[in-house]
């Protein structure tokens, strides 16, 4: 909408310009429809992290000091981590790079109203790496002994997740 003289009104500018911004700071890496709902007691799936070899599973308990419960499973004793799994407590949104990668949100059957609500929280590690003449990455045990052995290996990629509550409880 342009005023009579050709000009934008004032502040309309900064407004359109600061909207995308604010639309997409809370918005999660991966968007997703809210899970089935459960129902009290079914332990379920939440989301499988394979770089960190673990998997979030849930359930509702049905008690109204804590109406949903959440823990971390290794998916298997083989599997070698290529990302670490800390506590939520350790992440701090918006700051040293942690990005919220997934938010997922379980409603509860027996009660409407009622949703679990999980996020997962990403923090990227970014590396250079060289490649030959042939335009790819290698890697060589050797090498990497010597990075190892010097403590100079890059730091891993990382995530968190934490959990809330939304919504009355029933029962």
């Amino acid at each position: 909408m342009r005023t009579g003289q050709g000009r934008w009104p004032a502040g309309l500018p900064a407004l359109l310009l600061a909207l995308p911004v604010a639309a997409f700071a809370d918005a999660p890496e991966i968007q997703r429809p809210a899970a089935t709902a459960q129902a009290v007691g079914a332990l379920h799936t939440v989301r499988q992290i394979p770089e960190a070899c673990v998997r979030i599973e849930g359930r509702f308990t049905g008690q109204a000091e804590a109406p949903y419960a959440m823990r971390l499973v290794t998916t298997d004793a083989r599997c070698q981590p290529r990302a670490g799994m800390l506590e939520a407590a350790e992440v701090r949104p918006g700051e040293d790079g942690w990005r919220l990668n997934d938010r997922i949100v379980i409603p509860a059957a027996g009660c409407p109203g009622q949703e679990a609500v999980v996020e997962v929280w990403r923090r990227p590690v970014e590396q250079a790496l060289a490649r030959d003449g042939q335009g790819q990455v290698r890697l060589y045990l050797g090498d990497l002994r010597e990075q190892a052995a010097a403590a100079g290996l890059p730091a891993r990629p990382a995530y968190a997740a934490r959990m809330q509550v939304e919504g009355q409880a029933c029962g």
